[in-house]
């Protein structure tokens, strides 16, 4: 058998795999019931929250050089291209729902929304926005300070996001829903320990 062929065997069920995950909770969500009581630009705004949900998966997969099949450099260029969607998922996603509530947006994102899955949701959000200022700036910055920064912005916007997703009780579909929040948890903490343990500072012995 060619070498091709070989490796094509293992590196593609995984990939068919984590399109899968992606993309089930996505399908799921545009059958819902829920989405006949609501406008297009709700329903568009919606599945921006989706999508960014969805992409998140893919972020700590790729930093970390886990899906077969790219090398280093396609991974990261791959990992900074999903960032900047990311970024426009929000976007959207928070323009819609202003277009069709603008009181209840600006309450949320002034930390006045009384409903605590918006809390979460914005604080991801302004996550975010801080970890692509961040990205633009990393030439600038040290290396432990952009590598530190990174990570805890990571983990507030994990948490937030997958929180907030949680809370809401939605178009999406419960399990698919939890699952999918579920992987991007575990995801994220794995390469989040193994970047700790990898540039943990050593302990000088004693003695």
């Amino acid at each position: 058998m060619q070498p091709w062929r070989t490796t094509l065997i293992w590196v593609a069920p995984i990939w068919v795999l984590l399109v899968a995950v992606i993309a089930v909770p996505v399908l799921l969500a545009a059958v819902s019931p829920l989405l006949q009581w609501r406008g297009p630009v709700y329903i568009a705004a919606g599945f921006a929250g989706i999508l960014g949900l969805a992409l998140m998966l893919m972020q700590p997969l790729l930093i970390s050089g886990r899906l077969p099949g790219l090398s280093t450099f396609r991974a990261r260029r791959t990992h900074r291209w999903i960032g900047g969607m990311l970024v426009g998922a929000i976007v959207l996603h928070v323009g819609g729902l202003w277009i069709v509530s603008p009181p209840d947006v600006v309450d949320v994102l002034l930390f006045r929304s009384a409903t605590p899955f918006s809390i979460w949701g914005v604080t991801a959000m302004w996550a975010v926005f801080a970890t692509a200022v961040l990205s633009l700036l990393r030439r600038r910055l040290r290396a432990r300070i952009w590598r530190n920064g990174h990570l805890i912005l990571a983990s507030v916007i994990v948490v937030g996001t997958v929180v907030h997703a949680v809370l809401i009780e939605g178009a999406m579909e419960t399990v698919s829903k939890v699952a999918l929040c579920t992987l991007v948890s575990l995801a994220a903490v794995k390469v989040i320990f193994d970047v700790y343990k990898r540039h943990k500072p050593r302990q000088r012995a004693s003695g």
